[in-house]
């Protein structure tokens, strides 16, 4: 692999953003480049917004995606169509299948599309620390990214997750998991490629070197 031509793409999660990959180590001979996310359209689906996304990606050289949460879905989306070298999700999933039964709940009734965005963003604001206790290491900065993102882009991609049509996981996709992830639970998954034993939904940022030396087993492959 020519590691000064690769580019590593780095997608966040929906209530994150760049910040959350600040304290990863990675080699220097990669180039970094962080997705920028528009708020959606009305009505977008993950699948249409993975392919709005994918404009900034430049395919004439050799590159790696790599995701958090919903930036890992969107990466799952995005290798049907863009063929990189890899893709790694962090604390994401790969299919609609591996969500937890809460989102697929919301298919049938969804009580997010009856509450005022800004309400949903206080909800979040809210639940993080009760949800993913271990956010309390960065407490800081996953409130500033929280604070950072407008109600409507929180409304519109929990609209996308709900209702993800994604059914089948491509082969070369490299997933990162922990086993104290509450948001979207470990023992929902399959083909787990690496386990961070007690790893949260938040590890990218509170267990970076771990997620760190992980990163290195998979780029050098």
């Amino acid at each position: 692999m020519a590691h000064s031509q690769t580019t590593i793409y780095f997608f966040a999660g929906q209530g994150s953003d760049k910040r959350i990959f600040d304290s990863l180590d990675i080699d220097p001979k990669f180039k970094k480049i962080f997705i920028e996310y528009p708020v959606p359209k009305r009505g977008t689906s993950l699948k249409q917004f993975a392919k709005e996304l994918s404009v900034q990606i430049d395919t004439t050289q050799p590159f790696i995606l790599l995701g958090v949460s919903l930036g890992g879905m969107i990466c799952c989306e995005m290798t049907e169509y863009l063929h990189p070298q890899k893709v790694i999700i962090i604390s994401s999933a790969k299919t609609r299948k591996e969500l937890p039964f809460r989102y697929k709940f919301q298919r049938y009734i969804p009580l997010y599309a009856i509450l005022p965005a800004i309400v949903l963003r206080g909800g979040a604001k809210l639940m993080q620390p009760i949800v993913e206790p271990d956010r309390n290491k960065n407490k800081k900065t996953f409130k500033a990214m929280l604070h950072d993102k407008k109600p409507k882009f929180i409304k519109r991609t929990i609209r996308m997750i709900v209702n993800w049509k994604k059914k089948e996981s491509s082969t070369n996709i490299y997933h990162i998991h922990g086993t104290k992830d509450h948001t979207l639970p470990y023992r929902k998954l399959k083909n787990i490629d690496y386990t961070i034993s007690k790893g949260s939904h938040m590890m990218t940022l509170t267990r970076a070197e771990e997620i760190s030396k992980v990163f290195e087993q998979i780029l050098e492959k």
